[in-house]
This record gives structure tokens, C-alpha cells and sequence, in this order.
């Protein structure tokens, strides 16, 4: 069996309408896509499990969708307007940009044993030392410039009038809006620590490079949660291993990941960020290595200590159950980039069957886009149209289900297969004497005869 490549990936997610470059009419946006009608169906899956499973599942979770755009004083409290930097170095020839740690880490890939570093653990100036030691160059064979610190976030502008404009940041991550309401939501609901605050949406980040299709992009939607507890009453320890063991029955359970492509990553103290106490990523091999999916860290108080001093607003959890006792709680945040699922779900379901002749999306029938295809045997033949699309119609009250009346039933099926599809249910000649329909299996490609009064409940078993 071949090797599946970026390239097989983002070539099918183009052709079956999964992914389109952004503006292609106009050339194109770097790093930057539109998710077609396939792809909007397999994201609203990924988030619709994610909620139900890390929020409705769970007693001691609220939710929250605060702005892309919120008060600029916002991220200079959290550290983001000063530190949030990439290392950046310049090809000095045709003065393209890229990322300093990528670079070398292509560099280590192509000569294996000659130098020995952990890139994450590299500082800026140790970085500009390996690239002048190795001579490292610009994917162009250009020599580059020394790395100088860059700062990713998106700069944007409130107010109508020019010179009267407003200086604001397209959000970086979608936690700041969750610590800043913190006061809100604690007010407004009958929330008791511990507990948690999760988040859908959109971030922005002015990435340096290119490439890794929906990997890293300008653009990009997390899922994330803060915990709150209070650490005097709560160990940290045995809810920071609770949320890794959700994070893992998610990826593996709920989106039926292969283990065997997943690993934890402990961040070391070097690399990790200086006020967590512990951080770890859950990495997936991609096809082109393994890289973070899934972060979770022990932020301890820093959050909300720098947004309290920060705002001069009180931030403190009120305990009534301990006299009072005012607690400005910690954070355990698991940060899940919802694109990152998306690609991986595409790599990992991806399977040539080549005794077949065929190539498959073997989702897990819930996360498909759609869970059923009808098909007239016939599209020229009324009674069997007549059949098919009572059906059609009837299914649609239940679940995600297309029309496919294109070609022959051979054709049909192997599209259905090129997009996930698990079920397929054909109308024949014989459905009109017999009341039943043909059902083929996605993977296993058999077929079995399926009363139409049994079908609905036949599909949602195995669904």
C-alpha cells in the first residue's frame, strides 16, 4: 500500500469539495482556505462532538462565545502585545520570510546525526549560532538573515474617521475572553469551583510560513477550556490527568483515531512557557510528521492574576461555603485546534483499496458528512424516482442524507466512497414488488435487502 502523502490529501479535499484555496479567482491568499459543502458537514461534526462530549456530558461545564475583537488592554494583560513572537529570518536574496525553528528543524530532517539540538528548547540567539554553524538556507538556497523575534498578532483599526482610529487586535486565541468574563459568568450562573468555561471559535495569527494545507493557516478555529480550581482545596495533579484522559477517549473513542498515529509530548522546562507548572501536547503523525493536535497546560493563577492587576477589577471567586474566602482560582486549559482534527480525520481515514480499485474515507459513520446516499436504480424510470425519493424524504427528518441519480450504480457507489459516505440504499425493480432496498456498507462494500419499514431503524443502529 502506497504512502499516503500531503499532497493525495489536499488534491482529494479539492476535488470532492472538503477544501478550496481562498479566492483562487484572484490568485489565491497564503495560508489561507474556504471549507466547501463537504467540509463545512465534517466541521460541524467535529464541533457538535467536541460540545457534547467536553460540555453537555459533563455537570460542571458552562459555555461561552465572547468576540474575535475585544478591548486592546486585553492582550497587553495577558503578555501577548509584548511577547507573542515567532523567530523570524529573511532570505536575504529574494527577502521572503520564514520561520527560524521550521528551517532548522528541515535542516535536521535532511542531515541526520550531524548536529544534535531539541529546536523547541532553542532561544533566539542560540538559533542564529545553529544556522551560522550549519550554514542553513532559505528553501531557495539563499543564505538568510539572523532570526529577530516577530509578533503574530493581527493589528486592526476601530472608528469611521481616518487619523481617529482606534488600534485594536483580531483575537490570537480564544482564552482572554473567557478569563475576562470570568466575574460574568460566575455572577450569572450557579457555577461552583471547581468548573469549567469552553469556547468554539475563531482566532488570528500572522504566520510567518506557508504550507501543511489547513495545518497552519492565518485563520483558525480552537476549541478550548479553562478549569478553574481552587488549589488549596483541589490537587492539580489529579484533575490535569482527568482532562488528558478525556482529551484521549475523544481522539480515539469519539473520532475512532488509529493509537498507534497519537503520542503525548511532555513539554520541557525549557520549552515550556514560564508560568505553567506542567504542559503536554497530544501529537498526531501527519504526513508529514507528528505534530501538536491537542495542548493541555497548568496555567496556575497567571491568567487571572494579570487581568485582575491589569483591569483593577475584582476577579476573585467568592466561596460561600468557606466564610467568604475570596480565591483568585488556577487553570487547566486543553487547547484543541478544530482545523488540525479536521486534517487529521481526512489522513487517518484515508485508505486505497486496491483490490477494489477504489479510494475511501473510512469515517466513523457519525462524523460523515453524510450518512446516507439514496439512489433510483434508474433515474429515467418515474416509479422508481417516485420510490426513492419518498425515502429521501422521509430519512432527512433523521439524519445528514444526499441524491445521487448521476452514471451507473457502480460509479455512484465509489464516489460515495471517495466522500465518507457509509450507507448507500438503492430502489430497484424488485423494491416495487417487494418493499425492500438494497443497502451496501461503505467499507466491506456488501449489500443486504432491507424492508423500507425497518430501514430508518436499521441506519440509526449503526450510525
Amino acid at each position: 500500500m502506497t504512502e499516503t502523502t500531503l499532497e493525495t490529501i489536499t488534491a482529494l479535499a479539492k476535488r470532492r469539495g472538503f477544501v478550496y484555496p481562498t479566492s483562487e479567482i484572484y490568485g489565491g491568499l497564503a495560508s489561507s482556505y474556504d471549507y466547501g459543502p463537504l467540509g463545512t458537514e465534517l466541521l460541524r461534526n467535529i464541533r457538535n462532538l467536541w460540545w457534547r462530549e467536553m460540555l453537555h456530558k459533563r455537570p460542571d461545564m458552562v459555555g461561552l462565545d465572547s468576540q474575535i475583537l475585544l478591548h486592546p488592554e486585553t492582550w497587553v494583560a495577558s503578555g501577548h502585545v509584548a511577547s507573542f513572537t515567532d523567530p523570524l529570518v529573511e532570505d536575504k536574496e529574494t527577502h521572503k520570510r520564514y520561520r527560524a525553528d521550521h528551517l532548522i528543524e528541515q535542516w535536521l530532517a535532511a542531515n541526520p546525526g550531524k548536529d544534535d539540538v531539541a529546536v523547541e528548547e532553542l532561544t533566539l540567539a542560540e538559533m542564529g549560532e545553529f544556522i551560522e554553524r550549519n550554514k542553513v538556507l532559505s528553501p531557495e538556497g539563499n543564505e538568510i538573515s539572523k532570526p529577530k523575534a516577530f509578533n503574530i498578532l493581527f493589528e486592526s483599526a476601530i472608528g469611521a474617521v481616518e487619523g481617529e482610529k482606534s488600534k485594536v487586535y483580531l483575537r490570537g486565541e480564544t482564552a482572554q475572553g473567557i478569563f475576562s468574563n470570568f466575574r460574568q459568568i460566575v455572577d450569572s450562573s450557579r457555577v461552583r469551583l471547581p468548573f469549567g468555561v469552553g469556547q468554539i471559535g475563531k482566532s488570528f495569527r500572522n504566520e510567518i510560513t506557508t504550507g501543511q494545507f489547513v495545518f497552519r493557516t492565518l485563520e483558525f478555529e480552537q476549541a478550548e477550556i479553562e478549569y478553574f480550581f481552587d488549589p488549596e482545596s483541589t490537587e492539580w495533579e489529579p484533575v490535569f490527568k482527568e482532562w488528558q484522559d478525556a482529551m484521549w477517549k475523544f481522539i480515539t473513542e469519539t473520532l475512532g483515531i488509529n493509537e498507534e498515529n497519537l503520542r503525548w509530548r511532555r513539554h520541557s522546562d525549557k520549552e515550556r512557557s514560564f508560568y505553567s507548572k506542567e504542559t503536554y501536547d497530544l501529537d498526531y503523525q501527519f504526513p508529514f510528521g507528528f505534530q501538536e493536535l491537542w495542548g493541555i497546560a497548568y496555567r496556575t493563577d497567571y491568567d487571572m492574576q494579570a487581568h485582575l492587576k491589569h483591569s483593577g477589577r475584582k476577579l476573585e471567586y467568592i466561596d460561600s461555603q468557606q466564610g467568604g474566602k475570596r480565591i483568585v482560582p488556577h487553570v487547566i486549559e486543553p487547547a484543541l485546534g478544530i482545523n488540525r482534527v479536521f486534517l487529521m480525520l481526512l489522513c487517518d481515514a484515508y485508505w486505497e483499496d486496491e483490490e477494489n480499485q477504489r479510494t475511501v474515507l473510512r469515517f466513523k459513520p457519525s462524523l460523515a458528512p453524510y450518512k446516507v446516499a439514496v439512489f433510483p436504480l434508474l433515474k429515467n424510470k418515474p416509479e422508481l424516482v417516485e420510490k426513492a425519493r419518498g425515502i429521501f424524504n422521509n430519512l432527512l427528518d433523521h439524519m445528514t442524507v444526499t441524491w445521487d441519480d448521476r452514471g451507473n450504480i457502480g460509479k455512484r457507489y465509489y464516489y460515495q466512497d471517495e466522500i465518507g459516505t457509509p450507507f448507500c440504499v438503492t430502489v430497484d425493480f424488485d423494491s416495487l414488488e417487494d418493499d425492500a432496498v438494497t443497502v451496501r456498507e461503505r467499507d466491506s462494500a456488501t449489500q443486504e435487502r432491507v424492508k423500507v419499514s425497518d430501514l430508518l431503524a436499521y441506519l440509526q443502529e449503526r450510525i
